[in-house]
């Protein structure tokens, strides 16, 4: 399991293959910077080469342009995706000093953000994926406490009931292992959880 440790920010990562096969069709990048945080999480369509294919395209494209808003690097991703299988794809940038969280997702990709004084955020994602066709995005930002925390997850991962999950001070190892073990191997499964100190 991955995980990123910055003074900032720490996340952890789970992903697993449907049916345990070699090609998991999701892919995901992070990155901390004394700046900020990026990440983004692409669900290939489908599952196996191809959809991984398509999800690399996507976190590739994000790697070599991390200073660009998040408005166009959704633009990119999606150019990125022309000819190839399509992907849903969402991307969250959070910057350290303004304590400002800026996302955007379209396709069926999860985001929780959970503040210490109990409010969950939980932006709505625009339906379908990208596929270098014209694409309408919708992005938001909000403003984040220290001591925040923030789940980020593919559909594989079936789970009802986050608010429980995220409240409570449960250390990012507790809630890992508690993602992990609700996982199928029904479907490609990816979830980042991470906290901001």
């Amino acid at each position: 399991m991955e995980a990123l440790q910055h003074q900032q920010v720490r996340v952890k990562v789970g992903q697993y293959a449907k049916n345990g096969r070699s090609d998991c069709g999701d892919s995901y990048y992070m990155l901390a910077t004394d700046d900020y945080f990026l990440c983004v999480l692409a669900d290939g369509l489908g599952s196996g080469r191809y959809a991984k294919e398509a999800s690399k395209a996507v976190c590739d494209t994000v790697e070599k342009n991390p200073d660009e808003d998040v408005d166009r690097l959704m633009e990119l991703c999606n150019k990125s995706l022309l000819k190839k299988r399509g992907a849903a794809v969402a991307i969250v940038k959070i910057t350290f000093d303004t304590k400002e969280v800026v996302y955007s997702c379209v396709g069926n990709i999860r985001f929780y953000f959970y503040s210490e004084n109990g409010k969950l955020t939980y932006p709505l994602p625009v339906t379908g994926y990208l596929s270098g066709r014209p694409q309408v995005y919708k992005t938001q930002r909000f403003r984040y406490e220290e001591g925040s925390s923030f789940l980020f997850h593919s559909d594989g991962l079936q789970i009802t009931r986050v608010r429980p999950l995220l409240q409570g001070g449960k250390s990012l190892e507790y809630i890992s292992s508690y993602l992990h073990s609700i996982v199928s191997d029904a479907d490609d499964t990816t979830f980042l959880i991470g906290r901001l100190p």
